[in-house]
């Protein structure tokens, strides 16, 4: 197989005899090529993207700047590249972190050689890797309910009355109408929720709420409509 139809990857590890056994698993392993390696962050934000690899192994503790904000930065120059992050650290902090400044996978240092070569190849056929114990972690995360905010916690029972209406998209005259209420009483309504909320538009006050609203932001009414 030629190096054309291989993966290229480069790896971040500050451990010099960590990163010499990771590029010998690479380069040993079917349908896989180390192009660069690094030993800390400000090496690869330099060296890296002239090497244009298509996987990045990176390390989170690295010295001087970490292996998150060196995703971060690094994704900016090279957008098609995944990033996997191989780490000791099982924490939700640190996986979020790694997950919103863009890596794709996230791996802990235990997992085997085998694992770690397949992880390789299953990013960049567009999986996702994580060790069981990261993914249990992820999706208990995402089943968590947020609790309201307090701003929205203190509008009162008919202000979150006004304020559901408008996620659904009502007008303020179908609001009016639904709540057996004048116009300009909606009108009240709203200014409170505004300013309860710090908000300014529907789109902003509905937003506290996780909804989009189905009509487009209307200002304040000051006239019966």
């Amino acid at each position: 197989m030629t190096k054309k139809m291989q993966t290229s990857v480069s790896i971040v590890e500050d451990d010099p005899k960590a990163r010499e056994i990771m590029v010998d698993w690479v380069n040993r392993a079917g349908g896989l090529h180390c192009v660069s390696h690094h030993g800390s962050a400000e090496d690869a934000l330099v060296a890296m993207p002239a090497c244009q690899p298509q996987v990045v192994l990176m390390d989170i503790n690295l010295p001087g700047m970490n292996g998150v904000e060196c995703v971060r930065r690094l994704k900016a120059l090279l957008p098609d590249a995944q990033f996997v992050m191989l780490t000791v650290y099982e924490d939700s902090d640190h996986i979020f972190q790694a997950l919103q400044a863009g890596a794709t996978g996230y791996l802990l240092k235990r997992t085997s050689r085998a694992d770690l070569m397949a992880a390789l190849r299953d990013v960049q056929a567009g999986g996702s890797p994580m060790t069981t114990n990261i993914a249990r972690k992820v999706v208990k995360a995402f089943h968590q309910v947020a609790p309201p905010e307090p701003a929205v916690a203190a509008l009162s029972a008919r202000e979150n009355e006004v304020l559901q209406l408008l996620a659904q998209g009502y007008l303020y005259k179908e609001i009016a109408d639904t709540l057996n209420v004048a116009v300009p009483t909606v009108n009240t309504y709203i200014r409170r929720i505004y300013e309860k909320l710090h908000v300014r538009s529907r789109t902003e006050a509905v937003a506290r709420l996780g909804h989009m609203p189905i009509k487009g932001d209307m200002p304040i009414i000051t006239r019966r409509g």
